[in-house]
């Protein structure tokens, strides 16, 4: 038979085992939330402050060269990854083939998301932008339920109808209505749904062609800009924005160059995060976090662009506002109940 004192050593050391197992339950636990809400907050930053540059870019400068922007902006992330990588700092995976075949049709979305941005940014203020991409929750919430066969109680759908109401009462008293302008927001609200589906999709299978058996997010971002430059520089050509830059004297002002520059460097900042928050998420959840970011975004739109308007669109805008809160809301208490 066992003492007595060493049935009291084995009790505390299972009450020990049990403590540790709880503590590193709640360590883990932990960590999963500081990784999907750091990546949240750095995601909401760069996508801020990336649809604010470009818009001072596009409408204060006034370019009118959205495709050469966006190449130059791609460049400048190739060059930084390169760059990193080359030193050891991170690590990259070799191009292959193989990925290139399986990661086209996401770069093809992505450069379409990219330039119908650009596009619909030089004809519409910041706040009606913001308030329009709340299409897109809409749209990715259908593609969730018919690819992935995601549910979405009757909270989440009321909430999809009043943004749908927002963005149509926004548009009809909008002071500076632009079709054009308007155009290209739908249509970009229908390929940033798609990128953040098929990019889903996409990254499991093409971690299974790479080297490494992974694909991380510096991968991911060189990847996407290398390929988008061929396909951009391309559409220069078509759009035929070289006639354009060749007659502009604003590539002749360094600050001009600068403020490009900036909006490069932003550009990586959007590639990584956004690709980091996807990983530590979901599509939904993805877009989401990108409806709550637009009320200091709207905002700071209005404030610094000094844009007109009136009661009823203000109204229309904080609709829309408050509907992106009120479907994050429906969309956490879905995520808890399941």
């Amino acid at each position: 038979m066992k003492p007595f004192g060493n049935i009291e050593n084995d009790l505390e050391t299972g009450k020990l085992d049990k403590d540790r197992d709880r503590t590193a339950r709640v360590h883990r636990v932990l960590k999963i939330h500081n990784q999907a809400l750091l990546s949240g907050l750095a995601y909401c930053i760069s996508s801020c402050s990336m649809i604010l540059i470009n818009k001072f870019v596009l409408s204060s400068y006034d370019f009118n060269a959205g495709i050469s922007l966006m190449v130059y902006q791609n460049l400048i992330s190739v060059i930084i990854v390169s760059i990193l990588s080359f030193l050891g700092i991170i690590s990259t995976e070799p191009l292959t083939w193989r990925l290139v075949k399986v990661w086209l049709p996401v770069n093809v979305i992505f450069v379409g998301m990219l330039i119908t941005s650009m596009f619909s940014l030089k004809y519409i203020n910041v706040a009606m932008v913001t308030v329009l991409k709340n299409v897109t929750n809409v749209i990715t919430a259908l593609g969730e339920m018919y690819l992935f066969s995601t549910h979405h109680d009757s909270r989440v759908w009321a909430a999809l109808f009043l943004m749908i109401i927002s963005a149509i009462s926004g548009g009809v008293t909008d002071l500076s209505f632009h079709a054009v302008g308007y155009a290209w927001q739908i249509a970009n609200c229908f390929l940033t749904a798609s990128y953040s589906l098929t990019l889903r999709r996409v990254m499991d299978t093409a971690k299974q062609v790479t080297k490494s058996g992974n694909l991380n997010e510096f991968s991911m971002v060189l990847l996407n800009n290398t390929l988008s430059l061929p396909l951009g520089i391309l559409l220069i050509f078509v759009f035929n924005e070289v006639d354009y830059l060749s007659r502009t004297p604003l590539l002749s002002l360094p600050t001009f160059w600068c403020v490009m520059t900036i909006s490069g460097v932003l550009g990586l900042a959007i590639s990584f995060t956004s690709m980091w928050f996807l990983h530590q998420t979901g599509a939904t959840t993805y877009s989401l976090v990108g409806s709550l970011n637009k009320i200091p975004l709207s905002i700071a739109g209005i404030l610094l662009f000094k844009v007109p308007t009136s009661l009823e669109n203000s109204t229309s805008i904080l609709f829309g506002l408050l509907a992106g809160v009120f479907f994050a809301r429906a969309k956490i208490r879905t995520r808890s109940q399941t």
